[in-house]
């Protein structure tokens, strides 16, 4: 009858507190995010990887960044999937929580900007409601969002794909989340000027 009460009394842990402070004061980093997951529902699915990089002062900072694989054998066994990306991948593999600490202590109050952005904010939101967080707070921008605000296109959306054929980035044989975020990265810096955003 009284759920509600346990919600407001509740304790949280002590990175979320630490994490909730951070936004007394506005940021002037961006931090681009990038999540590769077993599929596209934020209730049913988890995040596999994640890669992150920070950019300042329009650079993109390589020795500030995040990546992280997540185990995640209970689901992938009851689910199906091949875990091969899990086992042959040679960085250190985190549980959920722990990663998402880490991911949550290193995004600070940065305005967090990836591709269709919002999905990977949900599936973070997932992965902190089982450690019994909050939501994110940051001010979060879309890449394809931006794009299409530019060019006045309401009716497509554009993959990452097509976005780095129009702006000629380099392809990549290697497809990871930290490829991803560095090209994110790289699209979020020629619109960023090209929309005059600060």
């Amino acid at each position: 009858m009284f759920d509600w009460l346990k919600n407001i009394n509740k304790e949280h842990p002590e990175f979320w507190k630490e994490y909730m402070s951070k936004f007394e004061n506005k940021s002037d980093r961006f931090v681009v995010i990038s999540t590769e997951t077993s599929g596209l529902s934020p209730t049913r699915d988890v995040i596999l990887s994640l890669g992150s990089f920070a950019i300042v002062n329009n650079a993109i900072m390589i020795n500030d960044s995040f990546e992280a694989v997540i185990l995640q054998y209970k689901y992938l066994h009851d689910n199906g999937l091949s875990n091969e990306f899990i086992v042959e991948s040679k960085m250190k593999k985190l549980a959920e929580a722990e990663a998402i600490q880490l991911l949550i202590d290193y995004i600070g109050n940065g305005v967090l900007v990836g591709h269709h952005v919002n999905f990977d904010v949900e599936m973070i939101n997932a992965a902190l409601e089982r450690q019994e967080c909050g939501k994110l707070k940051n001010e979060a921008l879309d890449i394809d969002v931006m794009y299409r605000k530019l060019n006045d296109i309401n009716d497509k959306q554009f993959s990452l794909n097509e976005l780095c054929e129009i702006y000629k980035i380099p392809k990549s044989d290697r497809n990871s989340s930290s490829e991803d975020a560095y090209k994110i990265a790289l699209l979020f810096l020629k619109l960023k000027s090209r929309l005059n955003i600060q």
